[in-house]
């Protein structure tokens, strides 16, 4: 072998190796990304819920630029079963973002909007005064003194009576909720979001 042929021996054999380590390197690639894919599926899907509610399981995820307080507020129902001339609790559950709270009933000054909730009217069906959870006192930079809150899940019992002269049978009761959701600097403009009950008459 002369020293052109292996002076181009050693030539190909470089080229070879590099060829190797290149697509050696787009297979890592392209396992990474089929790894962050099957994760991404797998986190979005990991959460579910139950009931009438504004939207599925877990914390509502706040957009980029919040304008309103219905857009760190989730609203959950859960159904009721009731016999005739019967009472029972029903629980409306509040889920409020991470970093962000929502006004407690009472609230703590008259210019602030308390939570609250309002029953429509159904065939049968008598709701009561709800039962609020005892708020949380918080210091923020735009109150002078704490503020009656409340934040993550918060659960609000609410009193339904059945007629004894009602018709059994499935229905929905309206309910509205009015929430006015803050963060630590300042508060958003007030919301007033509709859902449903369903209710069981036996």
């Amino acid at each position: 072998m002369n020293t052109n042929q292996a002076a181009e021996r050693r030539q190909n054999l470089a080229q070879h190796n590099t060829n190797r380590a290149r697509f050696s390197g787009r297979q890592n690639v392209l396992a990474l990304a089929a790894l962050l894919v099957v994760i991404f599926f797998a986190s979005c899907q990991r959460n579910s819920g139950g009931g009438i509610g504004s939207g599925t399981g877990g914390f509502p995820q706040p957009p980029a630029e919040v304008s309103s307080s219905a857009q760190v507020v989730k609203i959950n129902t859960l159904p009721a079963a009731i016999t005739k001339g019967g009472s029972v609790d029903t629980t409306i559950n509040l889920t409020v973002s991470p970093g962000y709270h929502v006004n407690a009933n009472p609230a703590t000054y008259p210019y602030l909007i308390a939570t609250e909730i309002k029953s429509g009217n159904v065939e049968g069906i008598t709701a009561e005064q709800p039962t609020y959870p005892a708020a949380k006192r918080q210091k923020f930079e735009f109150a002078e003194e704490p503020l009656a809150v409340y934040e993550g899940a918060v659960d609000i019992k609410l009193p339904l009576k059945a007629s004894s002269t009602g018709v059994a049978g499935e229905r929905s009761l309206p309910i509205t909720i009015r929430v006015q959701a803050c963060d630590t600097e300042k508060c958003f403009p007030p919301s007033t979001i509709n859902t449903k009950i369903p209710v069981e008459v036996k």
